[in-house]
């Protein structure tokens, strides 16, 4: 019982620590493209896909996509993925 008592806590734990980086994520991206949006424009639309399709995930509570598809986003902008 405690096994999984300890199982569920860091199950919860992680996730809520996941959670906290899509928002941060999708501040970088949103600030990126109001200062410095890149030029090319397939990247832009594809940035803006992602960046909606991150926040669509972090909505609907999966959170690990979430900061992946904004770290792909991130990425396509010049800038590093959060690296937890």
């Amino acid at each position: 019982m405690f096994r999984l008592s300890l199982l569920v806590f860091a199950m919860l734990f992680a996730s809520t620590a996941l959670a906290m980086h899509c928002p941060q994520d999708m501040a970088r991206i949103d600030a990126i493209l109001e200062s410095d949006p890149p030029a090319d424009e397939e990247v832009l639309a594809r940035v803006q896909e992602l960046r909606a399709e991150g926040e669509d995930l972090h909505e609907a509570g999966r959170h690990a996509e979430s900061v992946a598809v904004l770290g792909e986003a991130l990425e396509l902008l010049g800038e590093p993925p959060h690296e937890d």
